[in-house]
């Protein structure tokens, strides 16, 4: 500026310093002790109420998840530190809870002991999600192997047809005492290359192609090599009887096509589609069929002198926890007959923690599915953003299906609940979920400081 007649140069104010996001390990390592603990005082709970002692496994059990999570907490301090808090906390205490429920179940089985399993895959489950904190640095990288994903996962899905049907549906690969559940892993990668594909052509998708009605519907060229390949998985799917993954699928496809076009007729679309996919499986497929009727009319084996089924069966287990539940060991869920570790354990929860502990195992759910969403939100790139969503979104539809369908809102599906049930494939898989998920939350939050997100 000048003064009286003198120009006087002035210097730019300073740039305001850039302040690092806090990193809160130390909370995640808080919460996750308080997560073992909750795991423990569950499984020491059990003990008391069936046996009037502690069980004696109780310490190791401890030990065992405790030396787990903290190996996990290690790792994400170590290579994702800007990770968000929440995420493996709510891994370690869902898993711990389900690991509590198949050992109560356990108790009434002795014959056929779960816990020990259960207890194996999910090392397997953290020692991947170690394995994909330490090892993938950058989410980014996936989208190298976009074609590849695609390909394994299809692999993946086609496998169990040659194998004989188990209770029905053709989704196991069993060889000498050995199962797996190859649908689980090709979740994860069909989510990877949904994320991949609709990243790189989002704005073809949104902007190109002839408007019909109010939706722009995208060139073939562009949208076709997506739809087929959703159809050839879900086309697989109904043939080995495993709608309940092909429903999953159906929901991932059309959630990351609206999150990548912005275009909400897209979800009028799906509804429609499923609603008619849903009519004529129930009608042309007896396993649907009888599964539909079941929903239907829950009581009517009852009726009928034959006794309840699985789903009347768990309907009086949620009736009888009420609002605070029997208490854990003290419930009658395990009338419910060969998938109450399964397809069925959310009614054990029901019964033994009541409408209360049963809210709060789905406000773990939403947290997580919650937390998935702000990282992918967070995210600049779009890649991230859809990866999140999709990771997320699995989560999301596998609760709303399998809730849904052991409480009688839908009809049964016959999928896992994710970290609660007995499966190994779903909780590796879950596992899995979960690592990529902090993987993108620290590469969303590392960016707000100007650091370089690899």
């Amino acid at each position: 500026m000048s003064k009286a007649g003198i120009t006087v140069a002035t210097a730019d104010p300073p740039a305001p310093a850039v302040r690092p996001l806090p990193r809160r390990r130390g909370i995640e390592l808080a919460l996750i002790v308080l997560a073992v603990l909750l795991s423990v005082y569950g499984y020491c709970a059990v003990g008391l109420a069936r046996q009037g002692a502690l069980p004696p496994g109780a310490a190791g059990y401890g030990a065992g998840l405790g030396v787990l999570a903290l190996l996990a907490h290690l790792a994400v301090r170590l290579r994702a530190p800007y990770a968000d808090p929440l995420l493996l906390p709510i891994g370690v205490l869902l898993n711990g809870l389900g690991l509590v429920l198949i050992y109560r179940l356990d108790l009434e089985t002795p014959g056929d002991r779960a816990a020990p399993a259960q207890l194996v895959w999910s090392t397997l489950g953290v020692a991947l999600f170690i394995l994909v904190v330490l090892l993938l640095r950058d989410h980014r990288v996936l989208q190298r192997y976009t074609y590849v994903c695609v390909v394994s996962a299809l692999v993946l899905l086609t496998l169990p047809i040659l194998f004989p049907a188990v209770n029905g549906a053709r989704i196991w690969i069993r060889i000498a005492g050995f199962s797996i559940q190859p649908g689980e892993f090709a979740k994860v990668l069909l989510a990877v290359f949904f994320a991949a594909y609709l990243a790189a052509n989002r704005n073809a998708l949104a902007y190109t192609g002839r408007r019909v009605w109010k939706l722009q519907l995208p060139t073939g060229r562009v949208l076709g090599p997506i739809v087929a390949v959703w159809l050839v998985s879900v086309g697989v799917l109904i043939l080995e009887r495993d709608l309940g993954t092909s429903l999953l699928f159906f929901g991932l496809f059309v959630i990351l096509l609206y999150v990548a076009t912005g275009r909400t007729g897209w979800i009028a679309v799906g509804l429609l589609l499923a609603a008619l996919g849903a009519v004529a499986v129930g009608r042309l497929e007896p396993h649907v069929h009888s599964r539909i009727e079941t929903w239907l009319h829950p009581f009517a084996s009852i009726e009928a002198g034959e006794g309840a089924n699985q789903l009347a069966q768990s309907l009086f287990a949620f009736a009888e926890g009420g609002m605070l539940g029997t208490g854990l060991g003290l419930g009658h869920s395990f009338l419910i007959g060969f998938a109450v570790k399964s397809d069925f354990i959310l009614a054990t929860a029901g019964e033994e923690l009541g409408l209360a502990g049963l809210s709060a195992v789905f406000l773990l759910y939403g947290l997580l599915v919650e937390r998935g969403f702000r990282a992918g939100l967070a995210q600049r790139e779009p890649f991230g953003r859809l990866l999140a969503v999709g990771l997320s979104s699995l989560v999301a539809l596998q609760v709303f299906v399998i809730a849904g369908g052991v409480t009688g809102l839908i009809p049964l599906t016959g999928m896992a609940m994710p970290f609660l049930a007995q499966g190994g494939s779903s909780v590796v898989t879950n596992w899995a979920i979960v690592a990529l998920l902090v993987r993108v939350s620290d590469s969303a939050r590392r960016g707000y400081d100007g650091q370089d997100a690899r």
